[in-house]
């Protein structure tokens, strides 16, 4: 039963008579059950976190849309410095370092990745105070010719160049910094509560044949044309929508604390390597960015003898890094080359090892399938968030998933539209809701409340409005009858 579908009052069934014919027997009304109970008070949330919200994950969407086409669009604003014609031989690592080096003096390199295909430039990131934080300058190599095809910031362990690391800016903080993650946190707090509330408001009601379910209604233009629409795209994305709340919380800037404190707890922290060289001070993990400066290509550096990245990128094949996507992060002092494999598309190649610059032996392994199976799919979880697991699919499905939030927005809007000056539920539906589920429900409510803050604040102050609401219009009825 819906809200759309009240149950008839129940009324004494009238005597058979000469003049009135027997009518024919009725079933029995239906008993009010749970949903019947908890739906206005589903349908009240879903009204308002999906009125006062939407601007916030309309926002969302927009950008991840752009963010997702950004990779393609990466690939051919920056062509020049991402792709040469295919040579006979390579040039070594250490050549290319070199040649990066002389390039820009000022800069210090911390790591190199290789092409990963033919006709790839190389690609030797430096530490330089010109580039904004957390941001190295890529110098972008031919490995063929030894020519440098120009210079940008590259960001992130993706390698973000500047057209995506903007939109990616603008996605996660607006350009606003901490204060603008606020806004991407409440819409990531939000979109699970109003994708599930919407699916249990499209299942409960009524139809007359399953495909309505999943297919939309034609005819002409109406409200219920619209809600047919509304309904069955965000059934079909509803999933993706969930999996996405949940990625994007797990970095966010308080739920993404209290997600890693459980994860932790439970054992599901992500593993890291060793690189620290025998004798010396121990501290850090495999995971610096190498900006202690190791100068490398030749036999020796400051820190003493130096195989070179050719070398530490042979013993790291030795030891089953095979990848052909691979990043060589050079030795900080008292540390070893880090060689990870950087493929996150299936089957994932994220094996890493740390390898001795004296002798190239081999200091450390960590591979991927020896990780706990929460940071595994952390891991995948963030990658496929962030458009980089499964490549172009997995960013044709982020468009898509994007384009149907955009639209289930729009229709939502376009049903409050139309349907004015009604309502969807009258306050007060708590109180419909027997004890015995309303209990369990406010006990759920108050801990997911409290482990995702923004939420559970934008309630309260959802609530508040609504209480300011009810008593303004009970001074007025009062006024009225006075």
């Amino acid at each position: 039963m819906t809200i759309d579908d009240p149950v008839r009052p129940e009324t004494p069934e009238a005597p058979p008579s000469e003049t009135t014919p027997t009518a024919a027997p009725t079933a029995p009304p239906r008993r009010a059950g749970t949903w019947s109970a908890l739906r206005p008070l589903v349908l009240r949330l879903h009204f308002f976190a999906g009125v006062l919200l939407a601007p916030f994950l309309l926002v969302a969407a927009a950008s991840g849309l752009l963010y997702a086409l950004s990779f393609q669009a990466e690939r051919v604003v920056y062509a020049h410095e991402l792709e040469v014609p295919v040579g006979d031989t390579a040039l070594p690592l250490s050549q290319q370092v070199n040649i990066a080096r002389e390039v820009n003096p000022s800069g210090t390199v911390t790591a190199v990745w290789p092409g990963a295909e033919p006709g790839a430039t190389t690609r030797v990131l430096m530490a330089d105070p010109d580039v904004p934080e957390d941001t190295s300058l890529a110098v972008f190599v031919d490995p063929y010719t030894g020519d440098v095809r120009g210079q940008l910031p590259s960001y992130g362990s993706s390698g973000a160049l500047p057209l995506r690391t903007w939109i990616d800016g603008l996605h996660r903080d607006l350009h606003l910094g901490d204060l603008g993650r606020n806004y991407s946190e409440l819409a990531a707090s939000w979109l699970w509560v109003v994708a599930l509330g919407g699916l249990l408001l499209w299942l409960g009601r009524r139809r007359g044949n399953r495909r309505a379910l999943f297919v939309p209604e034609g005819g002409p233009a109406s409200r219920r044309r619209t809600l047919s629409w509304h309904g069955s795209v965000g059934l079909w994305a509803v999933t993706g929508l969930v999996l996405l709340s949940a990625t994007g919380l797990t970095w966010s800037r308080y739920a993404g604390e209290n997600i890693g404190a459980v994860q932790d707890g439970l054992g599901g922290a992500t593993p890291t390597l060793s690189a620290t060289v025998d004798g010396a001070a121990a501290g850090g993990s495999s995971e610096h960015e190498g900006h202690g400066g190791a100068h490398t290509g030749g036999d020796t550096t400051a820190q003493g003898p130096d195989i070179g990245p050719d070398r530490a990128l042979e013993a790291a094949r030795a030891a089953g890094v095979d990848s052909p996507r691979i990043s060589v992060v050079l030795p900080a002092e008292g540390k070893g080359y880090v060689v990870k494999e950087t493929d996150t598309q299936f089957p994932l190649q994220l094996d890493s090892v740390a390898v001795d610059p004296a002798d190239g032996a081999v200091l450390d392994r960590l591979a991927f399938a020896d990780y706990p199976l929460l940071a595994k799919l952390t891991r995948i979880g963030i990658d496929a968030h962030t458009g980089v697991f499964l490549g172009l699919f997995n960013q044709l499905a982020l468009a898509a998933l994007a384009l149907s939030l955009i639209l289930l927005i729009c229709w939502g809007y376009r049903m409050w539209w139309l349907r004015r000056p009604g309502r969807p539920a009258a306050r007060g539906a708590w109180r419909r809701v027997p004890a015995t589920l309303l209990l369990p429900l406010a006990a759920g409510t108050a801990l997911v409340a409290w482990f995702v803050p923004l939420l559970g604040l934008s309630l309260l102050l959802f609530l508040a409005v609504d209480l300011a609401l009810a008593l303004v219009s009970r001074l007025r009825a009062r006024s009225r009858t006075s």
